[in-house]
């Protein structure tokens, strides 16, 4: 039969339910009144087959953190196709729909977290940032030096961290490419539930703050993995998510994390890259700090794309852009930044540099060099100096660092 793509009209509980198959998992009610909750309709595509629904592909409508700005931006998600309909194109026909969508709304960037390293880099998204996972036996977690808190660390109940975990967010997402904002519903219905059946084994999480002077600087949300040996406890504490404004709520808040009792190791996957962390610690390599691939990002309209941000330094940079999918963005573009600000337009000037458009978008937070692209051979200096010049303009001070997968 004719397989049709095309925005979704029916129930958001079906929606849901059939890319939970595709990922292997059944719908949980719970977990569909969450869904619910922030699901976006309008922005819903679905491919169906007589009027059953065999692959998905949702996005949120996100306030974006680039280098000294925030854009709006597409925050893909929930894209499936049924294990029964794979290989005919779907999710193919679902990225042409989505991306000319997307365009259309007038946002220049789409965001995702891949399932798979390799499956949208041919839809054009490039890996825009990077995440540290650690995993570190207690009895070496000792600090470098020795310390006193700045601050006091407490427990709090859920009711407590609803109030205090949102305004400490929002003061570091401002400032850290790679944060998008989180709504009311966002808080309530994607960050705070804790069904049994998403724990893997561990506990309810734990909630607890950082002040410095009676106000809130930091929180962090993590669980225990009990597991108790015939010589004595060797479970596990679990970090969720950490969040510091300042380096003292930063130090103290992994300071009371390394020192809770009756724990064996302490585990974290999605950390920045630049976390001081491996500064702090008196055995770094105890640490087994391992890299992976993190957030993608695909630039939809180069020339908004690259106006929405700043820029280190003021100057100019002409380059050949090549863009299969979004043939819109394929050409010649010269950029001309003063002030920080760029003003970016199509160019008939010989370029300073080659590259496609996967490889601008892992330049376009700060996690690349293009000097790192152009040793992977991914950029091509076209023209003396190129490539530092492009640094010059792109350097960024902060690693980006996006600490929720959506």
């Amino acid at each position: 039969m004719d397989i049709e793509v095309g925005r979704f009209s029916g129930e958001a509980r079906d929606f849901y339910t059939a890319a939970e198959i595709a990922f292997g998992t059944h719908a949980h009610d719970e977990d569909i009144a969450h869904f619910i909750a922030t699901f976006e309709p309008d922005r819903a595509i679905a491919a169906t087959e007589a009027g059953e629904i065999v692959g998905t592909a949702g996005a949120y409508s996100f306030a974006f953190s680039v280098p000294g700005a925030v854009v709006p931006a597409a925050g893909v998600t929930i894209v499936a196709v049924l294990p029964t309909h794979r290989r005919r194109g779907i999710l193919r026909r679902m990225m042409r729909h989505q991306l000319d969508d997307v365009h259309a709304r007038g946002e220049s960037l789409a965001i995702l977290w891949a399932s798979e390293g390799g499956i949208y880099q041919r839809f054009g998204y490039g890996l825009a940032s990077l995440h540290a996972s650690i995993k570190l036996a207690r009895d070496r977690a000792a600090l470098r030096l020795p310390r006193e808190p700045v601050g006091p660390v407490r427990l709090v109940n859920v009711a407590e961290a609803r109030q205090v975990f949102p305004a400490v967010h929002d003061a570091i997402a401002a400032h850290r490419p790679g944060f998008f904002a989180r709504s009311d519903a966002y808080w309530e219905h994607e960050f705070f539930p804790d069904p049994q059946h998403r724990r893997d084994g561990r506990s309810a999480a734990f909630d607890v703050v950082h002040e410095t002077n009676g106000a809130a600087d930091g929180y962090a949300r993590y669980r225990i993995k009990d597991d108790w040996e015939h010589v004595g406890p060797n479970s596990s504490l679990v970090l969720v998510e950490l969040m510091a404004a300042n380096p003292d709520a930063h130090v103290d808040l992994w300071a009371y994390l390394l020192g809770v009792d009756l724990i064996g190791q302490i585990e974290a996957w999605d950390q920045p890259v630049d976390d001081p962390l491996l500064l702090l610690v008196a055995e770094p390599r105890r640490l087994r700090a391992t890299i992976g691939d993190a957030l993608w990002l695909r630039i939809v309209d180069v020339a908004g794309a690259l106006e929405g941000r700043t820029y280190r330094s003021d100057g100019e940079l002409v380059f050949d852009l090549g863009d299969e999918f979004c043939d819109w963005n394929a050409g010649t573009w010269s950029m001309t930044v003063q002030d920080g600000h760029a003003r970016v337009v199509p160019s008939r000037a010989t370029a300073h540099i080659a590259l496609d458009v996967t490889d601008l978008a892992a330049a376009y937070l700060g996690a690349f060099s293009f000097a790192q692209l152009a040793a992977a051979g991914r950029a091509r200096e076209m023209a003396e100096g190129g490539i530092g010049r492009a640094d010059a303009l792109f350097r960024t001070d902060r690693a980006p660092w996006c600490p929720r997968v959506f």
